[in-house]
């Protein structure tokens, strides 16, 4: 398909096309084009939802040079693409310049609410930036990603999305050789705090002002003019995503400098995993050997990352502005974790010894390893299943419910199964999905997986198996930074 000649241009699908970013001078980006990775790329998965968010017609996934667009074979009509470049802090250390090593943005588009959004292709062949990476994706983690932007998308946390996985039909060298993909992610801005890292390190300081401006006039423009306050929202949006994540048991994995959203995204999915049992010092990315990702220091992490955000900004901000705006963090951080809690338990009033009530649910929860998502979902079910996740003759998990049921006799917790999931993206799921895949081509599985994570909070006859904890078969499964 590489090979093949059309006798009109690549469409643009219809998509109004902004060459937003590329406003900024050259030194923000390189200009350049996909490597073409594989000789015959095929659409493996397409994402009606996503494609609203650009108001593309779903109908374009049956254009064979929709293919020849997400596999980076061709671009959009009127955009040149680019790779973005950055710096930033990895596991606490200066790593110096980084950017767009295997990432491409093929287009900006702006939708009928007036919202810029990124098309990006990641996995679609070397960067300037790649360093010593060869540009590609595998399969695996494209996947990977694809399932979990959605799954969050549909718990409400603001994230990256994904519209396509294409197969390339190469083979991609990471621990063994693996099918190689594409992945097409959407987000309103691929912007990281490493933007501004990497300028500001440079000794580049009129560059960190080129740059924020451009972020506030575009994303944040009722903010024109006050640096401060834009840094101030910046911390909110944070924090208010690590209280989600930590409400629903998501735990990240890379929160590197140049992984953390200047929207307050989550974005570049790897090594993440949500809480089966529940362990606050979970590790879901083995290459972690510390911990210092571990799902308990999510916050505290963010907290030094905006620090470092902040340092980057020094030269645009006051020092005591500031500090005044990340002392903010907790506040909202504590306040929106707090308000989920509770939510989640069904505590609409404020009554004394609720922070007690929910503090011992996650205590009993931790000593006994119960299954986080199931420890929620099944309050609403009969009591003998919710206690059964403690172990038999818990007496413990007896008396909690037991209070729980008491406090909440006189609160309607009819609205519990739609704030609390039945179904999230575990690992052996998301891996269900991926062997289906590579070993026997069969994305039947893949499209089940994913349209129950679209809608995870109700039920999906013949699917129940995949609310459950792993099997014993797939208790082991590890994923690290290749993932």
């Amino acid at each position: 398909m590489s090979g093949r000649r059309y006798s009109e241009p690549m469409p643009d699908f219809g998509l109004s096309l902004e060459n937003h970013y590329a406003q900024l001078p050259d030194d923000f980006y390189t200009r350049m084009g996909c490597e073409k990775v594989g000789a015959a790329p095929c659409l493996i998965h397409a994402n009606p939802a996503a494609a609203a968010l650009l108001d593309l017609d779903p109908a374009v996934f049956n254009d064979p040079r929709f293919v020849e667009v997400m596999s980076g074979h061709q671009p959009l009509d009127g955009f040149s693409p680019l790779a973005m470049v950055y710096s930033g802090h990895q596991f606490g250390v200066w790593a110096g310049q980084l950017g767009d090593g295997r990432a491409l943005l093929i287009g900006q588009v702006r939708n009928a609410k007036g919202e810029l959004w990124d098309i990006q292709l990641k996995g679609a062949g070397k960067t300037p930036y790649s360093r010593f990476g060869d540009g590609r994706a595998v399969m695996r983690s494209t996947i990977r990603e694809y399932l979990a932007s959605e799954a969050l998308a549909a718990l409400g946390i603001p994230t990256s999305r994904a519209l396509a996985i294409v197969a390339t039909g190469e083979g991609v060298r990471r621990e063994t050789l693996e099918p190689g993909a594409v992945l097409t992610r959407l987000a309103q801005s691929h912007v990281r705090f490493g933007h501004f890292e990497h300028f500001f390190h440079r000794g580049e300081k009129d560059k960190v002002r080129v740059l924020a401006d451009h972020v506030i006039a575009e994303y944040f423009p009722a903010l024109v003019g006050d640096h401060a306050a834009w840094y101030g929202e910046v911390v909110k949006r944070t924090a208010i995503l690590m209280a989600q994540w930590q409400a629903v048991g998501f735990a990240h994995g890379v929160m590197n400098t140049d992984n953390m959203s200047i929207l307050g995204l989550t974005i570049d999915y790897g090594p993440y995993g949500f809480l089966d049992g529940y362990d606050p010092a979970f590790i879901c990315n083995h290459t972690d050997e510390q911990g210092r990702y571990s799902f308990v220091n999510q916050p505290v992490i963010a907290h030094w990352n905006l620090r470092a955000l902040a340092l980057a900004l020094s030269e645009l901000i006051p020092t005591q502005a500031l500090i005044d705006k990340l002392a903010t963090f907790e506040e909202h951080f504590g306040g929106t974790y707090h308000a989920l809690m509770r939510a989640k338990l069904g505590l609409t009033r404020e009554v004394e010894g609720d922070n007690k009530l929910i503090g011992g649910l996650l205590a009993l929860m931790a000593r006994t390893k119960a299954d986080y998502t199931l420890s929620f979902r099944n309050l609403t079910g009969e009591d003998a299943d919710w206690l059964a996740l403690f172990g038999a003759g818990n007496s413990e998990a007896q008396a909690w419910l037991a209070r729980y049921r008491a406090r909440t006799e006189s609160e309607d917790l009819s609205g519990l199964n739609r704030i609390n999931p039945k179904y999230v993206l575990r690992n052996w799921v998301a891996e269900s999905a991926i062997r289906a895949v590579e070993d026997h081509n069969d994305t039947a599985v893949l499209d089940r997986i994913f349209r129950i994570l679209q809608s995870p909070f109700e039920k999906h006859d013949g699917d129940e198996a995949f609310a459950a904890p792993p099997p014993p078969a797939m208790c082991d499964l590890e994923v690290s930074c290749s993932s």
